[in-house]
């Protein structure tokens, strides 16, 4: 085996340091092969070389947590009744910037087996998109790519993509974000860990070929974008969304014959990830006969082998004498099922081509948490706080004509209804969503058997992050909870996506640690349990780095699905209420940014005592059936919550303003800690006694399809809601 020099390992990601600790590891000089091996295990991509001395901070205990971060492929927490959820989400970023369609449909596709290699049927997908401005062409390829690769991919899958997210911003021109959301339900005591152990046991590689595409992946998602990244299109995996659905299915009917050891998704770095994750975590290792392997082209390299990121493919460690009863599913599904090696006692990962040994390796020196490096990096705090800190709103002078601002604000692509994109996801296949014609803030899908339904969101205001990431962080937490509590849910525990710029930049890393401490402070707060997740970073392009973009993947537990609460006014006459408080407050504000042209200002107003007792006592009020609707106050502010609420049904609303609050804070501030309610009348006495210590602000009345305000007529909801609708589809031509 012919050694490998320090160029060599230099153009693979890996610095002159680390190059240097792999010879300590092996006692010698590692060859090409597993020099490559070690550039991908080691990248931040599979290692979190530079994040994981965070990540270890956030909170991963919990009553209900089966499967803490970082245990199996996802997490699980106990719902109740028997059954457990899996969630994960991850980002697709690099490769959605590349090739927009496949980049996006193969993050689907991995999240989705992320899900069912631990035994659980996904019932759900989310995503939050960040593009650059609308109204650049390019950022209408990348945007039109995208949807169309989630909804190809989801559609066919056959799971309803059920909700999330999409902001424009031109941060994220270069570098657009992807993240995926999967959600899944089983039955409790049946999970499927991702270990590997007992000397003999064979080794499995299921599913689709193995080809070229994809090889690398890992280390570039490990890199930032640039002019020459289209140079790496190979680097892009290509998915087959009907080949997943029978490997779905397979692996479905493993976990009914008790005959595997462990199955993990061959996800960043295929088979070098795969193999060395499941030895190191059952403690054994593994002989791996590489020209057993399925191949899509002849004359593959070993390397070639190891790194590629093909879709569609698992290990599994099968109980030996079990072999039959495994082939024999997935020959029923007409799916490659080929043993390619077997489990050692060792520790060691022994890779075999045509009987000659081309890489040995100690399965834990690959690992996270095992040898991986592990980077403490300096950080300091932005210089554009010295701006952010300068802003003041009593400069800014008050608009004339309110109507024609709110007439801009819901225009606004960040605000504007994103029909345009969902109506390209299936929604209803599976039959379990239940808020397809009567929204909730949260997604709400039902677990068949039961009378439950599992409350999911995606949630993230970079801004908000951009300009304090550590209250960034708590808001993005606290809004993910608001939305799952005015959906009639109790918050139960977290997923997250963390995507930020280069992380050797101090001020980058600033934005990091600082949005991990925000998050551990709302977790811990909310009880609502970190259970795994996503870093992704590099997300920079020369024009620099995105805004710091904590994405929040939440889930929550309705009891009964019949009770679950929408956002939509009911009936003509309902009193509206605000529950918490109006502030004089414009800070990181759509209308701040977008309409008055200020760049930096303070995140908005946040009290984590104040939001913590608004969500309890609005949960609290569903529960006691004193609500028509809830709806929580974000982009937009107030007038853009009433609007949503309104349009479901045709109705107008009447409120008045107050006058020690500026009209614009008023209705386009977006100070957190408050949600839109309805009540009916013969409920309103109850419904303010319950309130007991919660602040509350009665706004007017619902009617019956006019907006007015201080008994202004701003006209019929019907040309409101149109502005809302087509906003979207008229910037892509549609």
């Amino acid at each position: 085996m012919q050694e490998a020099t320090l160029e060599q390992a230099q153009k693979l990601g890996l610095t002159e340091q680390e190059f240097e600790a792999i010879k300590l590891v092996l006692g010698r000089t590692p060859n090409f092969t597993e020099t490559a091996v070690y550039s991908v295990m080691w990248s931040e991509h599979c290692s979190y070389k530079n994040s994981i001395k965070w990540l270890k901070t956030l909170p991963k205990e919990g009553s209900k947590v089966l499967a803490k971060a970082g245990e199996e492929n996802a997490g699980l927490i106990d719902i109740g009744d028997g059954w457990a959820c899996s969630f994960k989400i991850e980002s697709h970023n690099h490769p959605s910037a590349i090739e927009p369609f496949q980049g996006a449909a193969t993050g689907v596709g991995g999240i989705h087996r992320d899900i069912f290699t631990m035994g659980a049927r996904p019932i759900a997908t989310l995503n939050s998109l960040r593009f650059g401005n609308i109204n650049d062409a390019k950022t209408k390829h990348l945007l039109k790519g995208v949807v169309k690769g989630i909804s190809h991919y989801g559609n066919c899958f056959g799971v309803p993509t059920v909700g999330g997210e999409v902001y424009f911003e031109d941060c994220y021109s270069t570098n657009p974000l992807v993240n995926a959301m999967s959600v899944g339900v089983m039955k409790t005591g049946r999970t499927i860990s991702a270990t590997s152990y007992g000397e003999g046991n064979p080794v499995f590689i299921v599913g689709s070929d193995t080809g070229k595409d994809g090889i690398g992946g890992a280390s570039f998602a490990s890199a930032d974008i640039n002019e020459d990244s289209a140079k790496d299109l190979p680097a892009v995996q290509v998915g087959d969304p009907f080949q997943e659905k029978k490997l779905l299915e397979a692996c479905m009917e493993l976990v009914e014959i008790d005959a595997i050891i462990g199955m993990q998704d061959m996800g960043a770095a295929g088979i070098a990830c795969s193999t060395s994750e499941m030895s190191a975590k059952g403690e054994h290792g593994m002989i791996i006969h590489l020209d057993k392997v399925p191949t899509r082209q002849k004359n593959m390299k070993a390397w070639e082998m190891l790194l590629s990121e093909s879709q569609e493919r698992m290990l599994i460690v099968v109980k030996k004498g079990e072999e039959k009863s495994v082939t024999d599913i997935f020959d029923k599904w007409d799916i490659h099922c080929e043993q390619i090696g077997e489990v050692t006692t060792n520790k060691m990962l022994k890779f075999y081509m045509h009987d000659e040994l081309v890489a040995e390796i100690p399965a834990e020196s690959l690992v996270l948490g095992g040898g991986a490096p592990v980077y403490e990096r300096e950080y300091t705090e932005p210089k554009y706080f010295a701006e952010r800190d300068a802003f003041q709103m009593e400069a800014i002078t008050v608009p004339q004509d309110v109507k024609s601002v709110a007439e801009k604000i819901i225009a606004l692509p960040n605000i504007a209804s994103k029909r345009w994109v969902y109506n390209q996801y299936d929604s209803m296949v599976g039959t379990g969503t239940i808020n397809t014609n009567a929204p909730c803030d949260a997604s709400v899908v039902w677990v068949k058997e039961t009378k439950k339904g599992i409350a999911c969101t995606v949630d993230c205001n970079s801004r908000y992050v951009h300009a304090d990431p550590k209250t960034g962080g708590m808001i993005a937490v606290f809004e993910a909870a608001r939305n799952i509590v005015c959906s009639g849910a109790t918050p139960s525990a977290i997923t997250n996506c963390l995507n930020f710029g280069n992380p050797y930049n101090p001020e980058v890393y600033y934005q990091f640690v600082y949005a991990l401490k925000g998050m551990s402070e709302a977790c811990l707060k909310l009880d609502t349990p970190v259970t795994g997740g996503n870093v992704s970073f590099y997300n920079q392009s020369p024009d620099g780095a995105v805004y710091p973009t904590p994405t929040i993947g939440m889930v929550g537990i309705i009891d009964d699905i019949s009770k679950c609460m929408t956002m939509d006014f009911k009936q003509a006459g309902d009193i509206i209420y605000l529950v918490g408080k109006s502030k004089n407050d414009l800070g990181s504000s759509e209308y701040l940014h977008k309409i008055v042209g200020i760049e930096l200002s303070p995140a908005p107003y946040f009290d984590i005592e104040e939001e913590f007792l608004v969500q309890q006592t609005v949960l609290k009020l569903i529960h006691a059936g004193l609500l028509q609707s809830a709806h929580d106050i974000a982009e937009g502010g107030l007038f853009t919550a009433l609007l949503e609420s309104a349009k479901q049904r045709n109705l107008g609303f009447d409120i008045a303003m107050p006058d020690e609050i500026r009209p614009d804070a008023f209705l386009f501030g977006e100070a957190q800690s408050r949600i839109v309610v309805s009540v009916k009348p013969e409920n309103a006495t109850a419904f303010e006694q319950a309130l007991g210590d919660c602040a509350f602000e009665k706004l007017g009345v619902v009617n019956s399809g006019e907006l007015l305000l201080n008994q202004n007529n701003w006209g019929n909801i019907t040309s409101w809601a149109s502005i809302y609708d087509e906003t979207i589809g008229n910037l892509m031509g549609n």
